[in-house]
């Protein structure tokens, strides 16, 4: 026999006993564990464990006690001062949230800090089966214990021992009638049974109703899920009855009470003399605001006054709301409640009642109104020289949409332009307010550039609009492009945000101890999370440094200019997004790492927000020069302000996903569709259509000329036998499948078997595929108004 051919089989033998060793030792271990899972009160004597394990000899004994002190260290037992062994029940019983992202099981997601021991990582969740959850339902708070081996590389898995809080107990659904009882079939798709309505809990609600119930009881294995209607909200499929729905579905309120609508008609509609002359009088000087076409709370208005000096003083009026919602009326607790104004495709659903909302507080055109005012004189190089706060009495003189404004803009550049490249003079009048607009402008344009130069990050999220006939059906979908009109409002917004914290910081008698205020925090990203997001975009051949949070913010501004007009551009940019912390209130001076702000607060839509109605009473309560109060005080009213806000945002992203579902049910069956890949998993692909940013999935089981398999480490899906794939970027041919209106979904499938990928993308890809195998180691969209 060949020598080393007899040296390779002796190597190939000695490989797989140590493979064997090592399958031995890790069901020894797991063994060992469980039996301290069912024994978990019970403490242990070293000799009852050999006795129990069978540990006769001396080596069984060594290993034994050597699994042991592993499972010491690892915290699942603990060795008790007398030499007994215990399990440590408390690194096996941890604390999360249920995400219940399958009909078969869920994830819990660790949401307080591991206890002492336990040697899960900070970001692990714990696989737990559908069966295991004991009557858990997603976004419910709950205690579990851990099972499996998760040091082996095993999912790490557990059990629900005891729900401790209920995210939710409310929701939404069609109800279809029996003689008897009625069956709910729940819009949300992170609830995968029906629910039981016995027949005196039905409340009326007639066949096909869209209802929303309370759960009653939740299904375990040997119990259905059963609750009773709280309101039939109309027919299901209608437009008005499925946007009640969303907003009941996310626990928002629908209309005021008569009560609330009572006390807001109550407040006079005149301003007095009195309170005139209490406030700086500011009627006289060029005011105007600059909104949506559709709006009707206007929060804010410019004015502009050319000086003497060269300057310019620049006035910047926020509604008054806390003139007219006093602390302790039953307007000021109704704001509270809501937080903030809730803005779905077809309407916005206000936080005031619209005597407030529309009326006394909208800045409306050609009426006296109050307002708190952020008022600086400006150098032409947009540098503050002097600045001003306090309360006002403006005259707005026009209402200018994003639309009018714009065209005003860019009548008068290209005027400008002509006279200066050609020569040519303009004889007609003069553009009415050309000259203030452009100088706010100019403005605008270097205050942005400052920005950008301090690292603040530019992301410009697509804006889907909505064109609906009068019974609310989507007739068309289009996007808005945020254009220089916009952006001089945001500016100026965003210069008052600023610089209102500044102030009360700057007024601090003790800057290490500094005045509280209500800030809009937005922290660092996580740096691990960037790690993730640049490896993603390197493969789609996007270069990315996150060396340090200068750096973080250079790379992503270059790669939105990179990406612009790139099929993958709004996919990848909603991904960035998603690795940024999510911004909120909060007492604490932490800066806001989008914008490269080191102080900012919302402060200029009272109307829409109650933090801004927080910022008010606290800028009026330093000018009044009283002390600061307790942090503590106003710390739940920043937490519920963020968490109302998030509702709200997630009932405008579901009205969206339901007309872009709507609409495209509504088109012809066999349409075939450009779309771009948004995401793979295990499960199917995701695809954008570019043409109205509807995401719909196409199925594993509709990928029927190959078996697919899932490559996380490259983010695509690979035939076994053909070895194409399907990857993020990809661009793609697609039809509609199925729509499921009720639940917003959509199931697609591909009209062409061949994804087109971009040249860099594939490059890369196929040069990595060839580094391995040669051994080297190389999601809807808001129509919000933008204000931060």
């Amino acid at each position: 026999m060949n020598k080393r051919k007899k040296t390779s089989e002796v190597k190939n033998k000695k490989t797989r006993s140590q493979k064997k060793i090592v399958t031995f030792l890790d069901e020894f271990k797991s063994e060992i564990a469980a039996f301290f899972e069912i024994n978990n009160e019970q403490p242990f004597e070293l000799q009852q464990l050999h006795d129990h394990f069978d540990a006769d000899d001396h080596k069984m004994q060594l290993i034994l006690n050597g699994l042991l002190d592993e499972l010491i260290e690892e915290g699942r037992i603990k060795r008790t001062p007398e030499g007994l062994y215990i399990a440590n029940i408390s690194a096996n019983v941890l604390i999360g949230k249920v995400e219940h992202v399958n009909k078969n099981y869920a994830f819990i997601v660790m949401d307080s800090p591991l206890p002492e021991g336990s040697k899960l990582s900070e970001n692990a969740d714990v696989w737990v089966d559908s069966d295991d959850l004991r009557g858990a339902i997603d976004g419910d708070t709950v205690r579990i214990t851990l099972f499996s081996d998760y040091r082996s590389g095993r999912r790490r898995e557990g059990r629900v021992e005891e729900v401790i809080a209920r995210g939710k107990t409310e929701f939404v659904g069609e109800i279809e009638l029996w003689p008897k009882y009625g069956i709910v079939a729940l819009d949300n798709r992170r609830m995968y049974e029906d629910v039981y309505i016995p027949e005196n809990k039905l409340k009326g609600a007639q066949d096909g109703d869209k209802v929303l119930i309370r759960l009653t009881q939740y299904a375990t294995r040997s119990r259905r899920m059963e609750g009773e209607v709280v309101e039939v909200l109309g027919k299901a499929g209608s437009h008005e009855t499925e946007m009640h729905a969303i907003l009941a579905e996310f626990g928002l309120p629908i209309r005021f009470t008569e009560e609330l609508e009572a006390e807001a008609n109550a407040i006079p509609d005149t301003i007095s003399a009195e309170e005139i002359g209490r406030r700086r009088d500011m009627r006289d000087i060029t005011t105007f605001t600059i909104d949506p076409a559709d709006a009707k709370d206007f929060d804010d208005a410019l004015s502009v006054r050319f000086l003497d000096n060269g300057n310019y003083e620049i006035g910047i009026h926020i509604a008054d709301v806390t003139h007219y919602v006093r602390p302790g009326t039953a307007l000021e607790q109704e704001a509270y409640a809501r937080a903030t104004s809730v803005y779905l495709v077809d309407r916005t659903v206000p936080m005031l009642p619209e005597k407030l909302s529309n009326n006394l507080c909208s800045l409306r055109p050609n009426e006296d109104k109050l307002t708190f005012s952020v008022v600086v004189e400006m150098t032409p190089d947009a540098k503050i020289k002097h600045e001003w706060f306090g309360r006002t009495v403006i005259h707005s003189d026009k209402r200018f949409s994003y639309e009018e404004a714009q065209e005003i803009l860019e009548m008068q550049a290209a005027a400008d332009k002509a006279a200066t490249e050609e020569g040519f003079v303009d004889l007609s009048a003069p553009l009415p307010y050309a000259k203030e607009l452009t100088l706010l402008n100019t403005l605008a344009h270097k205050l942005r550039a400052e920005r950008f130069a301090k690292g603040a990050v530019n992301f410009e999220t697509v804006e889907v609009k909505f064109r609906l006939d009068e019974a609310g059906k989507p007739l068309g979908i289009y996007t808005k492009v945020r254009k220089d009109a916009h952006k001089l409002i945001e500016e100026f917004m965003l210069l008052a945000n600023r610089r209102v914290p500044e102030f009360i910081y700057q007024k601090s008698k003790d800057k290490g101890h500094p005045n509280t205020m209500v800030y809009r925090v937005h922290e660092e990203p996580d740096m691990e999370k960037l790690r993730i997001f640049a490896a993603f975009a390197g493969r789609l051949g996007y270069k990315m440094k996150f060396e340090n949070e200068k750096l973080a913010a250079q790379s992503l501004n270059q790669l939105m200019e990179d990406l612009e007009g790139k099929p993958e551009q709004n996919a990848l940019e909603q991904l960035a997004i998603r690795t940024m912390a999510k911004a909120r209130y909060g007492t604490e001076d932490a800066g806001h790492f989008g914008l490269a702000f080191k102080r900012y607060s919302h402060f200029t839509s009272p109307i829409r927000r109650y933090p801004d109605m927080m910022a008010h009473r606290l800028l009026q309560h330093y000018l009044d020069g009283k002390p600061s109060p307790d942090r503590a005080e106003l710390e739940p009213g920043c937490k519920h302000s963020s968490a109302r806000e998030q509702l709200a945002a997630n009932a405008e992203r579901a009205s969206i996903k339901y007309k872009q579902v709507e609409f495209m049910a509504s088109m012809e069956p066999d349409r075939v569709w450009n779309g771009i890949i948004t995401g793979v998993t295990e499960f199917g692909i995701f695809v954008e259509i570019t043409d109205t940013a509807s995401e719909g999935l196409v199925r594993m089981n509709d990928l029927n000329d190959d078996y697919y398999e899932l490559d996380k480490e490259n983010y695509r899906l690979v035939g076994q036998r053909t070895k194409k794939f399907y990857t993020f970027g990809d661009a793609v041919k697609v039809k509609v499948k199925e729509t499921n209106i009720s639940r917003r979904s959509m199931d697609l499938v591909l009209a062409d078997a061949n994804p087109t990928r971009s040249t860099s993308s594939f490059k890369n890809t196929t040069e990595r595929s060839r580094q391995r195998s040669a051994g080297s180691s190389p999601k809807d969209k808001g129509a919000r108004r933008k204000r931060r």
